[in-house]
């Protein structure tokens, strides 16, 4: 596990409505796909739930006190009244191991799309949040998104991350100042 609290945002707005991601993961293809359809991996650095499938529904639950390393850590006031919220998904595509593409929180905030591309024994994941609706916009789905996928990207390091929400706040700051806030 490592201290360092490096939330770098490699993030942009295609689109008004949209934000793109990209990270190379320490991992194969096949490995990732795991991570993304899974419940049990998908919650380690995201959101458990129920597993993905093909042109299927799957749940996703609130629960981010899977993700810090260290216990008790405390989900700050403006988020602890999602803890344990349920949304159910909707799979659009599924093409093993390649792309998922599924709704997010029900469909009220668009699609999210991630592909998967093979590099050098690694995975380069390329994450398009799309239709975004919400009033939070770019920034608050942006620093979600980043914080996420960083904790994906050191525990498939061999990483941890002590203290999520911490990263979290590191990571809102650096979402605004990428996508120019």
């Amino acid at each position: 596990m490592t201290d360092t609290m490096q939330a770098s945002a490699p993030i942009t707005r295609p689109t008004t409505d949209s934000i793109r991601l990209e990270r190379l993961l320490d991992a194969p293809v096949e490995t990732v796909w795991r991570y993304l359809t899974e419940a049990d991996l998908r919650r380690e650095w995201f959101m458990g739930g129920t597993d993905a499938t093909a042109g299927g529904e799957f749940d996703l639950v609130v629960d981010h006190d899977n993700l810090s390393d260290d216990k008790d850590v405390p989900y700050p006031e403006s988020y602890a009244k999602y803890k344990g919220a349920v949304w159910n998904e909707k799979v659009s595509r599924f093409e093993p191991p390649r792309l998922l593409e599924t709704t997010f929180q029900g469909g009220k905030n668009g699609a999210v799309t991630y592909e998967l591309y093979p590099e050098d024994g690694k995975t380069r994941l390329v994450l398009t949040h799309s239709g975004i609706e919400s009033g939070t916009g770019a920034q608050d789905f942006g620093t979600g998104w980043n914080s996420h996928l960083t904790v994906l990207q050191k525990k498939l390091a061999g990483e941890g991350v002590r203290d999520f929400w911490a990263l979290h706040a590191k990571s809102r700051d650096d979402v605004a100042r990428a996508l120019g806030n």
